[in-house]
């Protein structure tokens, strides 16, 4: 297979949850790009035709579904929604999740009174938020007997961030979710299916942005500590995760299963020093 080959996801059909997201428009776009059908899935309807739009506009193939990724019935229903109009699932990406305000701990805030109720909502989101859409789509590449199921961890579950403890818990639970489902993926299905995770450094996104950028528009201390503790001295942007993205979905990385790639400009290299 020539080399480039191996990165195209040409006939393949991708779901793409939390595709109305800030990071979903970077990577719906880039999925279509590299050939593919893709479902965009997620809440937002206005948000979710204009992803559509720009899809359709660059000659790609694609539909919206609005869904609930906590709502099994309507995964069910989305999952039927593709199978009717293009009769596989080739690829699964489970971006839908995010930071709730709630589920953090602030510096003044004593360590104890957290609130257990939106930490629940923060794991619910981000790990059943995966787990779910995982059991309905999952099903079908294991009929097919091949596919790549990419889901979304993040920098902390590498190396914990202050304040962030819901998220932490979710995303690190993610990780351990990732590496035991690719493994009966891998003694179940004999490596047709697979699933690896992508773990993003700081982005500037909706559920970040308080605490990244004060209400003049500049940085926060928070947001001064890891653009110093990052070696590029930035933020990432939403395009610098597309490469792994489409790496991950793809035949090139075939015999790739169980892990999490880190897309951080180098901040979990970097000792600080």
């Amino acid at each position: 297979m020539p080399a480039l080959s191996q990165f195209s996801l040409a006939d393949k059909v991708v779901v793409i949850t939390g595709a109305t997201g800030v990071l979903g428009e970077a990577l719906s776009l880039a999925v279509a790009e590299a050939g593919a059908k893709v479902a965009i899935l997620g809440r937002n309807a206005e948000r979710a035709e204009a992803r559509a739009a720009a899809i359709r506009a660059q000659g790609g193939e694609c539909m919206v579904i609005l869904g609930d990724v906590l709502d099994a019935a309507q995964m069910h229903a989305a999952c039927d929604q593709i199978m009717q109009a293009w009769g596989r699932i080739d690829g699964l990406v489970n971006a839908a999740g995010g930071n709730m305000p709630g589920a953090t701990v602030a510096p003044t805030q004593d360590l104890f009174d957290v609130s257990i109720e939106d930490t629940r909502r923060a794991v619910d989101l981000n790990l059943f938020g995966t787990v779910i859409p995982t059991t309905v789509f999952g099903r079908v590449m294991a009929t097919q007997g091949s596919g790549s199921i990419v889901n979304f961890s993040s920098l902390t579950a590498q190396r914990p961030l202050t304040r962030v403890m819901g998220y932490t818990l979710a995303k690190t639970a993610i990780e351990g979710y990732t590496r035991w489902m690719a493994t009966e993926l891998g003694l179940r299905y004999g490596g047709g299916i697979r699933m690896n995770a992508i773990a993003p450094g700081v982005f500037l996104t909706e559920q970040n942005r308080d605490l990244l950028v004060a209400p003049d528009g500049s940085p926060t201390d928070r947001a001064s500590k890891f653009i110093s503790h990052t070696p590029f001295q930035r933020f990432g942007v939403p395009e610098e995760l597309t490469g792994t993205l489409i790496y991950l979905l793809s035949n090139a990385s075939r015999f790739v299963n169980g892990e999490t790639v880190l897309v951080d400009g180098g901040f979990n290299a970097y000792s600080g020093v």
